[in-house]
């Protein structure tokens, strides 16, 4: 059996080529923040309007927002997470706690969100079957991948 020629089979690539750009991860941080109109998008991200119009198409043919009329004359839409856009919140919000710890050392933290319980929310990944929290010496890898291994292709 030949090594594959193509890079590993990863479903992280395969989320980074959809949501991976800049600007696409900023357009979930608004439309879960409840900013979905495409004026509030344009100033709250910073984004050309040509960029931004071709990432909020992309998201909507991948079914992570919807589009919805808000206005007919002259129409205009808004853009909602659908469930596969919500279960993407954590990410964002992991993102942003790693930001701040790690880029801001928790000074001049530009937001913060706060959970139903009344406390900052400090997201932490633990495992659904023991709770324990994840790290990564806990962690071993199994590829599933035919032809691969955690080191990388394996050998004719």
């Amino acid at each position: 059996m030949a090594a594959p020629k193509d890079p590993r089979p990863c479903s992280i690539a395969d989320a980074l080529a959809l949501v991976g750009e800049k600007y696409s991860l900023l357009v979930l941080r608004e439309v879960c923040l409840g900013n979905g109109r495409f004026d509030q998008l344009v100033r709250n991200i910073g984004a050309p309007r040509d960029v931004l119009a071709a990432r909020l198409r992309r998201l909507v043919e991948a079914g992570i927002l919807t589009k919805r009329v808000y206005s007919e004359r002259p129409q205009r839409f808004e853009y909602r997470p659908t469930q596969a856009g919500l279960e993407l919140e954590p990410v964002l919000m992991t993102l942003k706690e790693w930001g701040d710890r790690h880029l801001r050392q928790g000074t001049d933290l530009p937001m913060v969100v706060e959970h139903v319980c009344g406390h900052e929310l400090v997201p932490r990944v633990t495992c659904s079957a023991c709770g324990a929290t994840v790290r990564h010496e806990d962690l071993t890898a199994h590829p599933q991948a035919p032809g691969w291994t955690v080191s990388g292709p394996t050998a004719v």
